[in-house]
């Protein structure tokens, strides 16, 4: 048994002005996107600036952000909302959501595309293998910050979270670090170090993240305020990540019926 380490969610506080890890952890998501884009832009056939590269991750930024407030709100608190529609702008308070965040990068990159007079779906394609890295630091955030546990469990690493009660829990954010984080990235960056066909490289993330966040879910804590929508395990989680699961194999099937080299 493994018992939580409380870390100070604050990394640097200079009088009133606090930094905290979740916030960094945003930075170095970003961050890495930029490293990672730089890179891969030199690799693939379509030819990107370093400003493109600049504006790309300026937006798909944006859209992470504000997609991911109106997702959780939305989503997972839209009673609240109904009570207080100005708790929507209260993000001091917390709350994101990857479903919301990844509609939100769409329309950015829809409206990116747009102003870049690019292809809209290579650039889907493009940024598909950069998302993990992002979503493996926002884990890691989310452990720091000591939310988003797991059910009580009896398996040997199980951990106690004081701040929640004394029962053993699954660290379910490890967990979600680690599939969604480490292996998704490695699955998606290895498929799309060769040229594939065109919705080929997002429809394999669109899969893996939607089966692998469905597979967690199983053992992550559901919200308090929503619970079991069904069958007495069926999460919010679950239902939106199914359609990303049946976007994968759609996906894949129109990449490889006419495949189009990219």
């Amino acid at each position: 048994m493994l018992t939580y380490p409380q870390i100070d969610p604050v990394a640097i506080s200079l009088g009133p002005i606090s930094v905290h890890w979740y916030g960094i952890m945003y930075i170095v998501a970003f961050g890495g996107a930029w490293m990672f884009a730089t890179y891969r832009a030199a690799r693939v056939a379509d030819a990107w600036n370093s400003e493109q590269i600049s504006d790309l991750i300026f937006y798909g930024a944006l859209g992470a952000v504000i997609g991911g407030r109106i997702g959780s709100v939305f989503f997972y608190n839209f009673g609240r909302f109904l009570e207080e529609p100005l708790w929507l702008f209260r993000v001091w308070e917390g709350g994101m959501s990857f479903h919301g965040g990844f509609l939100g990068v769409l329309l950015a990159l829809f409206l990116y595309t747009r102003h870049h007079n690019r292809d809209y779906w290579s650039t889907i394609d493009f940024i598909a293998p950069l998302v993990p890295f992002g979503l493996g630091a926002g884990r890691i955030g989310n452990f720091i910050g000591g939310e988003l546990w797991g059910k009580p469990t009896d398996v040997a690493w199980g951990m106690v979270f004081p701040h929640v009660d004394q029962l053993v829990r699954h660290p379910s954010q490890l967990y979600e670090f680690a599939l969604e984080g480490v292996v998704l990235f490695s699955i998606v960056w290895i498929f799309s170090s060769k040229p594939r066909p065109r919705f080929a490289v997002s429809g394999i993330f669109a899969l893996g993240y939607g089966s692998f966040r469905f597979f967690i879910e199983f053992f992550r804590e559901p919200d308090s305020h929503l619970g079991y929508l069904a069958f007495d395990w069926f999460t919010m989680g679950q239902l939106l990540s199914t359609p990303l699961i049946f976007v994968g194999f759609w996906f894949l099937f129109l990449a490889y019926r006419r495949p189009l080299i990219h």
